[in-house]
C-alpha cells in the first residue's frame, strides 16, 4: 500500500485558492497612455467620472524600488493616469507631481551613479520616469535626502528638480492646489 504525503494534502487547498487570484490579475492590462507599465483593470463605476474632472495630485515616494524593478509608487502614478484616461478624463486634465525622498532618492539617479551605489544593478525606474515626464509628470527630489545620500544635481536623471526638502516640495504643491495621494 502506497503512503500519501501529508504535506501535499495540506498544500492542495492553498493551490486552489491561488488560482482565482491569478485569474483576477489577468484583468489588469497597461494602457491606454503607458503601454509598458501601469496596468489597470476595467471597472463598472456606480457613478462615472465627468469628462471635465480635474486632478492635481502629488505622490510621495520614500521606499526604494526592489532591485531591477520599477519603483512601485512611480508605477502607481502611471496607473493613475492610465485608469483615469480609460475612464474618460482627458489626459490634459491630470497634473501629477512625484516627491521623492529617503531610500527612493537613488531611483532618480542616472545609471552610472545608481549602479555604483546599488551593486551594479540597473535603474529599472529610469525609462518609466522619462515616459512619465513626457506626459507632464514633474519629479522633485528632497535636497535633504540627496545630501544624506551624497547625490548632487549632476547625478540626477534629466528633468528631475532638486527641492530644498520633500516637506518644502509638498508645501509648495499644496499651495498650487495639489492634494496628496495617500497610496
Amino acid at each position: 500500500m502506497k503512503m500519501h504525503n501529508p504535506l501535499l494534502f495540506a498544500l492542495l487547498p492553498l493551490l486552489a485558492l491561488a488560482q482565482p487570484a491569478y485569474a483576477q490579475m489577468e484583468n489588469f492590462k497597461p494602457g491606454p497612455v503607458f503601454e509598458d507599465f501601469g496596468p489597470i483593470a476595467p471597472v463598472e463605476q456606480s457613478k462615472p467620472l465627468a469628462t471635465d474632472t480635474m486632478f492635481n495630485i502629488a505622490f510621495d515616494v520614500a521606499k526604494a524600488a526592489d532591485p531591477d524593478k520599477l519603483n512601485r509608487t512611480i508605477e502607481s502614478a502611471a496607473r493613475f493616469i492610465n485608469m483615469h484616461v480609460a475612464a474618460g478624463v482627458p489626459e490634459e486634465n491630470i497634473q501629477l507631481a512625484i516627491v521623492v525622498h529617503g531610500g527612493a532618492s537613488f531611483d532618480l539617479t542616472h545609471q552610472e551613479f545608481f549602479a555604483a551605489h546599488k551593486n551594479g544593478a540597473k535603474n529599472a525606474s529610469a525609462k518609466a520616469i522619462a515616459q512619465l515626464q513626457d506626459h507632464g509628470v514633474k519629479f522633485y527630489l528632497c535636497g535633504q535626502s540627496a545630501a544624506a545620500h551624497g547625490i548632487s544635481n549632476a547625478d540626477l536623471l534629466p528633468g528631475i528638480q532638486m527641492s530644498l526638502s520633500a516637506m518644502t516640495a509638498h508645501a509648495l504643491l499644496q499651495q498650487q492646489d495639489f492634494t496628496i495621494n495617500p497610496f
